[in-house]
């Protein structure tokens, strides 16, 4: 979830005036507070998900005029948008959440020369999903991870600023591995290997790290007094769902390839590897995995993103923009009061009053039921 103050996270359950402000600003800045003009925001969206390549994107309508030039404040052309919501406290003070910076992707008057301007944007990870290499080219054994990622993509987005949550400078390459055409995919397949997830956040900065613990929720979405569920639909299907992951990869020379095995070991998870769920495993491989550990490792990591339940809740709830995609979060309803551990999927958090934030998730069982 996002930092923001206690008092927002009180606020949000009651009664509040919401703010939204959208600033057209030059690309390559970063932080909450970048150099721009502000925008007319007549409506408005934001939509992260967290399964998709590109996490965020954002859908605008504003007031203003269409560019009349390749220079134009509004042209697709390596302009972005900074979008925030936030709150009024009614007092003299705001408190803005940054949602991010999206490169506009599609500027559109349906109604020319006057109408509103339809603003379509996506976050800076699409920079990196188009800008596949020009010819494939090699990195040599003992390159870091830090030194990978820096370079490609530093060369799409110039001074980019990265966080790991481990050692990405002395993290190394135990073999030569060769960049063949899309240098995303390429970055992906280290990240899967090293247990990471791969996203920009709300500062602009790209964030290679774990995905958060699903057994420390963040907020509670409830029903009745000082709640913000407003509705709630759920389903079970068991499409998508595994509760076994094979991880294999490959080692120098004439050694045999290496493999890391994972199962739902869990006797009170449905998805129990030996229980009536069945055995479903998933299978992956990836030059980047060249040790017995490393392949064990990924395997769980894949294994934790995805086991439990196969049990997902989409609900509408009064807007939080602090949260975020990977949050676990715990959800009540009319029908108990006990509370659901779920972790969000997917989010659209609207920029206009009256409107709700909607959310799927997936359900996470955490050892054996109370």
């Amino acid at each position: 979830m996002r930092p923001v103050s206690q008092r927002f996270l009180s606020t949000v359950r009651g009664s509040h005036k919401m703010i939204a402000r959208v600033r057209a600003v030059d690309p390559g800045q970063n932080g909450v507070s970048p150099v721009g003009t502000e925008l007319a925001l007549v409506a408005g969206d934001v939509k992260l998900d967290s399964t998709a390549a590109v996490r965020g994107t954002t859908s605008l309508t504003v007031l203003g005029d269409f560019p009349a030039t390749p220079s134009g404040l509004l042209t697709p052309y390596g302009r972005e948008v900074y979008v925030e919501r936030g709150i009024d406290y009614g007092d003299g003070t705001r408190e803005f959440v940054g949602q991010g910076y999206f490169r506009l992707t599609e500027v559109d008057q349906a109604d020319a020369p006057r109408g509103e301007i339809r603003l379509s944007g996506a976050d800076r990870m699409s920079a990196v999903v188009e800008a596949d290499v020009l010819a494939p080219f090699q990195f040599g054994t003992g390159a870091s991870v830090g030194a990978v990622f820096d370079l490609l993509v530093g060369e799409v987005l110039p001074g980019v600023l990265i966080d790991y949550d481990f050692p990405a400078a002395t993290t190394f390459f135990n073999a030569p591995h060769v960049v063949e055409k899309s240098r995303f995919d390429f970055l992906q397949d280290i990240c899967d290997s090293l247990g990471k997830v791969m996203y920009f956040d709300y500062r602009g900065r790209l964030q290679v790290r774990t995905a958060p613990d699903p057994a420390e929720p963040v907020f509670l979405v409830n029903h009745g007094e000082r709640g913000v569920l407003t509705s709630l639909s759920r389903r079970l299907s068991r499409t998508g769902v595994y509760n076994a992951v094979v991880a294999t990869g490959e080692q120098a020379g004439e050694m045999p390839p290496v493999r890391g095995v994972a199962v739902d070991e869990n006797p009170f998870s449905p998805t129990y590897w030996n229980g009536p769920f069945g055995k479903v495993p998933r299978f992956y491989s990836s030059s980047f995995l060249t040790t017995t550990e490393q392949c064990t490792s990924a395997a769980k990591a894949m294994l934790e993103r995805a086991s439990g339940l196969p049990y997902n809740v989409d609900f509408s709830m009064v807007p939080n923009p602090a949260l975020e995609p990977l949050d676990p979060v715990q959800v009540t309803h009319a029908d108990t009061d006990n509370a659901e551990l779920h972790v969000l999927e997917t989010l659209t958090i609207p920029l206009t009053a009256g409107g709700a934030m909607t959310a799927t998730t997936r359900e996470k069982l955490i050892g054996a039921p109370a």
